[in-house]
């Protein structure tokens, strides 16, 4: 096949787009001296793509009724059953919907996405069926994984499972609802700014995001690969810690895993906590928009900690606050370059890539106007900082990141766990479809304080239940050292364990 080829005219504005001045004897020079590129575009064009092999057969397709649907959690339903045997036999699994599943659609919240289904699966999901878990389907998520709110998803608003017509949380809003709902027994989720943790903490369920690159992220559509993360979202300790055995590892695909290290986290559970060091993150608790209820109800559960024999200090990390900012620079122009420019992939690493998703995403450019206003917020911060600053900010972002999460280290040197509440608000209400741009991107960002940071830094942080105000749940989070997710759960397990976080 024969691809096109640039007239003169079209390599003289090429030219011009890269501030580069060409006369049409340039202009025709060059275009002899690109035959031999183009040549080779033209065999590579011709060329199958390589991906890996479906193992597991699909079953039969099945889109839902809003009157089988009525939080929107469901993206999509289609039952594949893993292997005979596993750890994870029995257990049935949502997949969010920016996560491939061969022969599923996948439209990651936005129907500009609407049509396109991958060819294989993500390593995450081809892991959980191997270890025996049966996939129920595809969970709703927000536009594009852009929000912490869960009104920004497409067909529809994601609700609360405990009160209809408040926030679930995001992105992974629907994951957490198929959870908390009792529909599944474990979903993944993807955490960039806390999408993992926000929907856990929001509807009363667990979320791990694990140390950046332990779980590899391979087949789902990346924002940006220095925050991308996947993990699981499970309505008790010991799933989640089955679920982070099944997935964690390295995949020989993701550049986003190096050196990294698994362990056995189920033998974390039931250890108990005596002697355990914990430090109460003062910055963690001083949020400008800290409800206070939220600060009593986290405080309340540290308590039951100590009272577990947990040693329990006040410890300060002042770049807390740091480490949130820098994530607008880093989320912002990262996701502008990725994601967006990028057309959902992005270039300069290796691994396996998914052609079909770079082609169908491309196609937002001619529907850029009905992208989210959180979208949209990110990607006008992301250009104004490449047109003028020239990506610097970006740079310097991830050069100061390192002092950041050194910062962190210091803090988790003299204590095992850091904890603070995961988000500083309970479950708001759904804003109406009409609302304003500000009332959109106010729901969709202002719980983040607490959770990105994790992701800049790619410490692992998860959210538990810690009680209810006003019959909505409350997180709280532990944080701790890199690859250091069985402390989390030894100490998750150990709250779990002594009450009933219903009853708080």
């Amino acid at each position: 096949m024969s691809l096109h080829q640039p007239t003169t005219d079209e390599l003289i504005k090429i030219a011009s787009s890269l501030s580069m001045t060409l006369s049409q004897a340039d202009a025709e020079e060059y275009l002899q001296l690109m035959q031999p590129s183009f040549a080779a575009y033209d065999a590579i064009s011709d060329l199958e793509d390589e991906y890996p092999p479906v193992k597991y057969a699909r079953g039969p397709i099945k889109e839902l009724s809003a009157e089988e649907n009525p939080l929107n959690a469901w993206a999509v339903k289609a039952e594949i059953k893993g292997a005979s045997t596993g750890s994870l036999v029995g257990k049935t699994v949502a997949i969010k919907d920016n996560v491939a599943v061969a022969g599923l659609p996948m439209i990651n919240g936005s129907h500009t996405m609407q049509g396109f289904v991958p060819k294989f699966d993500a390593t995450v999901v081809s892991r959980l069926l191997d270890a025996g878990a049966t996939i129920l389907g595809k969970a709703t998520c927000e536009h594009f994984c852009l929000s912490g709110g869960s009104h920004t998803s497409f067909p529809g608003p994601v609700h609360n499972p405990l009160r209809h017509g408040f926030s679930a949380g995001g992105s992974s809003s629907g994951s957490a609802v198929l959870v908390a709902n009792g529909e599944v027994h474990m979903a993944i989720g993807s955490d960039q700014g806390g999408s993992v943790r926000i929907p856990a903490a929001f509807c009363g369920v667990y979320g791990m995001k694990a140390t950046h690159g332990l779980v590899p992220y391979t087949g789902a559509m990346a924002i940006e690969a220095t925050v991308d993360h996947l993990g699981p979202i499970t309505s008790n300790v010991e799933d989640n810690a089955l679920m982070l055995e099944a997935i964690a590892g390295f995949d020989g695909f993701d550049p986003r895993q190096s050196n990294i290290s698994t362990h056995k986290y189920t033998e974390a559970l039931g250890k108990g906590i005596k002697g355990l060091r914990i430090g109460v993150l003062k910055e963690g608790f001083s949020l400008p928009n800290m409800d206070p209820n939220v600060a009593r109800k986290v405080n309340s559960a540290i308590k039951i900690l100590e009272n577990l024999g947990a040693i329990i200090t006040e410890v300060s990390v002042p770049e807390h606050s740091l480490a949130a900012m820098l994530w607008h620079p880093i989320g912002c122009e990262g996701l502008l370059m990725q994601m967006m420019q990028g057309n959902g992939m992005g270039f300069n690493w290796k691994g396996q890539y998914d052609v079909g998703l770079m082609t169908k995403h491309s196609e937002w450019r001619q529907q850029a106007d009905s992208l989210s206003a959180s979208l949209k917020l990110c990607l006008l911060v992301g250009q104004y900082g490449l047109n003028h600053f020239n990506g610097t900010l970006y740079a310097k972002s991830q050069n100061i990141a390192r002092r950041v999460g050194h910062a962190y280290d210091n803090a988790l040197g003299s204590v095992d766990l850091l904890v603070m509440p995961t988000v500083p608000i309970t479950a708001q209400a759904l804003p109406a479809a009409d609302c304003s741009i500000t009332e959109s991107i106010s729901r969709a960002l202002e719980m983040i304080g607490n959770t990105s940071p994790m992701d800049v830094t790619g410490h692992p942080a998860m959210s538990i239940p810690c009680g209810l105000i006003d019959g909505l749940p409350v997180g709280m989070m532990f944080a701790a050292k890199h690859y250091d997710e069985k402390v989390i759960y030894q100490a998750a397990s150990a709250f779990e364990s002594a009450c009933n976080w219903k009853q708080l």
